[in-house]
């Protein structure tokens, strides 16, 4: 969709290395990324088969999900694959989708992300959901309350309905890091009027003394908490952010 109709194309869930790293704790030995095109878009499934699996991976079996599409116009399936296999020596296996009553999938994700359910993204996804990206300067005004903030803006990312969660955060750049637990924040931040842009900032429990600035970080999301509220002054907008810890501290139980 982001190729062939970019006006239309949905926020994306990760990006190629965060799938990439997925799939290798999966067990996967390797990932072969073939970059998307207008060409390749066009291919029949003759040619994508020919390209792909025979010539370029000598492929001697083939598992994909039951539904599976490919090749112009979404022309061939599975049934095209398995006729495909019989002739040029690969098995291949459709597997049937998992979930229900709706079968789990990106949408169904997207759809759980919207109404702020990241339990049920989780469920589908077989992890909590997360955001990645890296830590950029904000206004400091969580600073100045109490509660310093990792702020990752959300372009181009489907993050949750705006709220407040309870979560971690995990320092990418330092490999093997342990998770923090982290009250979290989704929105444009009510109170403050005249802010627009929506972001994702993690406050880490009991730290203050974090300089994440131009960190990469993930975000991964546990339980929501609240909806986003404007509130009428400061005081009362600490009040509940001390809450949001308590509750926070409970729902991960730290």
């Amino acid at each position: 969709m982001a190729v062939l109709r970019p006006e239309h194309a949905p926020l994306t869930l990760t990006d190629v290395n965060t799938r990439c790293v997925l799939l290798h704790d999966a067990g996967a030995d390797d990932v072969l990324v073939i970059p998307f095109s207008r060409e390749v878009a066009a291919w029949t499934p003759e040619e994508f088969i020919s390209r792909v699996l025979v010539d370029g991976l000598h492929a001697a079996a083939v598992v994909v999900g039951a539904n599976f599409r490919f090749g112009n116009k979404a022309a061939g399936d599975v049934g095209t694959l398995a006729t495909a296999g019989a002739a040029s020596n690969f098995t291949v296996e459709g597997i049937a989708l998992d979930g229900g009553p709706q079968v789990w999938s990106s949408t169904y994700v997207r759809t759980c992300l919207q109404a702020g359910d990241v339990e049920g993204a989780a469920e589908a996804l077989g992890r909590p959901y997360a955001v990645t990206g890296h830590v950029v300067k904000g206004d400091q005004r969580g600073r100045d309350l109490g509660f310093p903030t990792a702020n990752v803006p959300t372009r181009g990312i489907a993050a949750p309905a705006d709220g407040v969660y309870a979560g971690w955060l995990r320092n990418l750049d330092e490999p093997g890091s342990e998770p923090l637990p982290a009250a979290i924040s989704v929105g444009t931040n009510p109170t403050f009027h005249g802010e627009r842009e929506r972001r994702v900032e993690a406050y880490v429990l009991d730290r203050t003394d974090l300089d994440l600035y131009g960190v990469a970080v993930e975000i991964s999301f546990v339980a929501r908490t609240r909806g986003m509220v404007a509130f009428e002054g400061i005081d009362a907008l600490v009040e509940t952010m001390k809450g949001d810890v308590v509750q926070t501290r409970q729902l991960l139980g730290v």
